[in-house]
């Protein structure tokens, strides 16, 4: 039975890392020793190495220890023998193409499928949708497919930021640039604001957090749903 924690960020403005679900992901990885974490999306051009230590630091907490994928040759088996998996954010493009350079991401999916819990943040996020396209990052590397991990039947935007009235910047709003998506693409995209998660037991996916989030479906009025909204038959 799938089991996954898709938040939308992995810091809150003035928070720690990872600090706002620390509680939630003690019971999302309760079963875990360790997990595996893949520090592909590396934010900030930070070192892979850098990053799981950052990472670590923050498992230590709830006694959970972590290992990076980098640290693998055999990187489909590590996947396959994780107890436990978070994909870290940063650049999507990166991180999608360093995926399909390893070979890993249909074994990730099913991995998944399989029922590893599986903790995903920002880009990390991203990919458990049908496709990449929908993430604000800038394609700094060409990645050869922008299908993903497909664990969710739609596509996220994470971070998402509402149209703010008050600001005279002239440039797309993360509304307009989802329009333009479905200009040429039927899948719905889910804007999955800052503080917000989904929760997917099996094939319940659940919107979990305080906030609303904003629904995007070809030749239809946006929608704003409710937290706890039951997701599962969206696609």
């Amino acid at each position: 039975m799938k089991n996954l924690f898709i938040a939308s960020t992995s810091t809150l403005y003035g928070g720690e890392y990872l600090a706002y679900i620390l509680p939630e992901l003690q019971v999302h990885f309760k079963n875990c020793n360790t997990i595996l974490f893949i520090p592909f999306a590396r934010p900030g051009g930070i070192t892979e190495k850098d990053y799981s230590e950052k990472v670590s630091s923050v498992f230590s907490k709830i006694n959970i220890k972590v290992k990076g994928l980098h640290e693998f040759e055999d990187k489909k088996l590590a996947i396959q023998s994780a107890k436990g998996i978070f994909v870290g954010g940063g650049n999507t493009f990166l991180l999608v193409s360093q995926l399909y350079k390893f070979d890993v991401m249909t074994i990730l999916s099913e991995a998944v499928k399989d029922g590893v819990p599986y903790l995903g943040t920002s880009a990390g996020s991203n990919i458990t949708g049908l496709t990449m396209q929908t993430t604000n990052d800038m394609p700094i590397v060409y990645p050869p497919s922008f299908q993903t991990l497909g664990l969710i039947p739609f596509n996220l935007n994470p971070h998402y930021l509402d149209t703010d009235l008050q600001s005279n910047h002239m440039g797309e709003t993360r509304e307009t640039r989802i329009k333009e998506f479905h200009k040429f693409n039927s899948i719905p995209v889910l804007g999955l604001r800052e503080g917000s998660w989904l929760e997917v037991k099996g094939e319940k996916i659940t919107l979990k957090g305080s906030l609303q989030a904003r629904l995007f479906r070809q030749n239809k009025n946006t929608e704003e749903l409710n937290p706890e909204c039951d997701l599962s038959e969206l696609k």
